[in-house]
């Protein structure tokens, strides 16, 4: 990797962090409403631990970090070790500048509704530099190693953990509200990080095939595979071509076949990942 390229994913796990780190100090601490997440169980542990949140959540991910290297091994990247680290960091810092603040919106749902919001954006950043915050993340690799847990609810299992925990120290509400968060939490996650990106599929059967294939190529400037095939019903060979386009291009192309030809068949899946590696060119 070359030196630039570091220093711009440096800057932006940083700034990342930043951000996961602001939404848990401004929101997340001030509602006590204990979303799934190594803070909230710093939060909870803050009951009967007299220490600040910023200091159990690194002893609770300086922990973690140990264990995720005795049993999780080389999987463990340096980019979640920084951020484990940094996490707590940030969270000082704020305490520091900040000793005496309370709830801005001064209502734990509100509250709850911003950290979500704003979490989600510095995590869905750091995900795509292939990061994380730690925590629970470690958590969840452990279960998905050791029990062959699915990553999903590898992921949700330790969060809503968390949540119920808040029984011992909080009301009803906030409970209640705490098991609603760290499910909302999820929901929103997912859509900042394959929402974004989502394409489509689409799978089309037309007596104009090389019409349609020429706008694909031509007007779109994306790629299409072609597939020979033969109908059920009647036996006749059929051509179909397969595309995988972005939100604008679907558009374009869905208008151009109702104009084109009206009775073509089309299916249309969403595609959350794409993945393409082109070889390199040979020089002969």
């Amino acid at each position: 990797m070359k030196k630039s390229d570091f220093m711009k994913e440096f800057i932006v796990i940083t700034f990342a962090t930043l951000i996961v780190s602001a939404a848990v100090f401004f929101f997340l601490i001030p509602s006590q409403v204990s979303v799934g997440s190594i803070s909230g169980l710093a939060m909870i542990l803050g009951n009967i631990i007299p220490l600040h949140i910023s200091i159990i959540t690194f002893i609770l991910n300086g922990l973690l970090l140990i264990i995720g290297f005795l049993l999780i091994g080389k999987e463990f990247g340096a980019k979640t070790v920084y951020t484990s680290l940094l996490l707590p960091l940030f969270l000082r810092i704020f305490e520091i500048w900040f000793p005496d603040f309370s709830s801005i919106n001064g209502d734990p749902f509100l509250d709850m509704v911003c950290y979500i919001f704003v979490v989600s954006i510095g995590l869905a950043i750091l995900f795509r530099e292939n990061a994380s915050s730690g925590g629970l993340d470690i958590v969840a690799k452990l279960l998905n190693k050791y029990f062959r847990m699915d990553m999903g609810k590898a992921l949700a299992l330790p969060g809503m953990c968390v949540a119920l925990s808040s029984i011992l120290f909080y009301d009803k509400k906030l409970v209640v509200l705490s098991l609603l968060g760290t499910y909302l939490n999820g929901l929103v996650l997912d859509h900042f990080i394959f929402g974004l990106n989502l394409k489509k599929r689409v799978c089309i059967i037309s007596e104009k095939e090389a019409e349609i294939r020429s706008f694909i190529l031509n007007r779109l400037h994306s790629g299409a595979t072609i597939y020979e095939g033969r109908g059920a019903y009647d036996g006749q060979p059929k051509t179909e071509i397969i595309t995988i386009v972005d939100k604008n291009e679907y558009a374009l192309l869905m208008s151009y076949l109702l104009k084109t030809d009206p009775s073509a068949f089309v299916t249309v899946y969403t595609v959350s990942e794409v993945i393409y590696r082109p070889k390199p060119r040979q020089i002969l």
